[in-house]
């Protein structure tokens, strides 16, 4: 009977051991050839005999793989070829996923629609014609709390016209007369504002674009997806919590 555990626990010592050896090639290789790159994770994956390797470079997050001893990387997305996912956009999000909780609603103008169950964060820019398209889609999904993080990247003219949004007595109805009306607010810019911290704040959480949102799950996405796409993603985010 102690001969069988011992033979099963040297068994399963050797994998880990295997594992860690392969790690340690991977990081070797890596040092070597991107000698700036902060690994986050190498995991080996259940398929090809590839490993995963989460490095991070500056605000940037990138995904490699690589053969067990690093003497191949590979570059690009792994795409499910019988569910059409791309497992590595996927991956990148969840590496890169925020605390939801941690972001700073004080700063955003918020709509409530219906129960608002269902939750997204926006960086948005005024000047922006994808946020437009966006917001104006998403205008008709009810059930929604929506959270816009007003963001002055696009045009010089986004800050006065953020300001004035900021600045209105009813920022909900400027921003959306805005966004979807192109009717420019017309409250004076010279109040205090978080504008300076939202620009910050969206290059922090590694927005690069816009539109950038967030769900409830801390997961980012860019861009104006349909709501096909965008839905589905609200209805299993608010079931999660």
């Amino acid at each position: 009977m102690n001969r069988n555990f011992w033979i099963c626990a040297a068994a399963i010592a050797i994998v880990p051991a295997a594992a860690r050896a392969d790690e340690q090639a991977i990081r070797n290789a890596l040092r070597t050839r991107i000698p700036d790159a902060q690994v986050i994770s190498i995991q080996k994956l259940p398929y090809a005999g590839l490993y995963e390797i989460a490095v991070r470079r500056g605000e940037d997050m990138t995904i490699y793989y690589s053969d067990a001893a690093g003497k191949i990387m590979i570059v690009g997305n792994l795409i499910d070829m019988r569910t059409d996912r791309n497992l590595t956009e996927e991956r990148l999000r969840k590496l890169s996923a925020i605390d939801w909780n941690q972001l700073p609603f004080h700063w955003a103008v918020t709509t409530r629609r219906g129960d608002g169950r269902r939750q997204i964060a926006i960086f948005s820019d005024p000047n922006c014609p994808f946020c437009q398209k966006f917001e104006r889609e998403l205008a008709a999904v009810d059930n929604i709390t929506v959270h816009i993080f007003m963001w002055a990247v696009v045009k010089p003219e986004s800050v006065r016209q953020i300001k004035s949004v900021w600045c209105s007595k009813d920022r909900v109805k400027a921003w959306d007369e805005l966004m979807l009306k192109r009717i420019e607010p017309t409250a004076s810019t010279d109040c205090e504002n978080p504008i300076e911290e939202l620009v910050a704040l969206g290059r922090r959480l590694g927005a690069t674009s816009t539109p950038t949102w967030f769900l409830p799950n801390g997961e980012k996405y860019v861009g104006a997806q349909p709501m096909s796409v965008v839905v589905p993603l609200l209805d299993a985010t608010a079931r999660r919590r």
